[in-house]
């Protein structure tokens, strides 16, 4: 498997998430398959089907959380060095140049992408069209509702 991108926040958001299903999940799991066993006939167990199902989901999500982060190359954007460039952590000013309104976000991996906060996935067709991008840049991007362009205002590392 190729390597995944993310942020040193990012890798460290999965390892607390995994931490906790390995730690509150999946004993919590046992705990109540082994309860609905006592019940008796598992034929007719609801609670059982329940858990089994919840055991299931938690130790998929554990070995999911396990590969992203064997296959992650963490990216601390405090330490690039990339000349005033947009790359992946970077954080970008922009001003859309139909609107003139002013937005800023992060490039970040897939797993850590919040528009509400802020931080947009590098597999994203903005973030694809500012990579290489200096301050002063124009970037098209193909939105839905056609090509919109953005202005690189600022690149910050932080």
């Amino acid at each position: 498997m190729s390597k995944v991108p993310l942020t040193v926040t990012g890798a460290e958001k999965l390892r607390v998430e995994l931490h906790h299903l390995k730690t509150v999940e999946r004993p919590n799991v046992i705990a109540a398959i082994a309860e609905a066993r006592a019940h008796g006939d598992l034929s007719e167990n609801a609670e059982y089907d329940a858990a089994k199902e919840r055991q299931s989901f938690v130790e998929g999500r554990i070995v999911e959380l396990e590969s992203k982060i064997s296959n992650a190359q963490i990216i601390d954007p405090k330490l690039l060095d990339a000349d005033g460039n947009v790359v992946f952590g970077s954080t970008v000013d922009l001003e859309d140049m139909e609107s003139g309104q002013k937005v800023t976000y992060q490039i970040v991996g897939d797993d850590e992408a919040d528009l509400k906060l802020g931080k947009i996935s590098i597999s994203s067709p903005i973030a694809r069209a500012l990579i290489g991008k200096y301050p002063g840049d124009v970037a098209e991007v193909q939105a839905p509702g056609g090509i919109r362009e953005y202005e690189v205002l600022d690149v910050k590392y932080i």
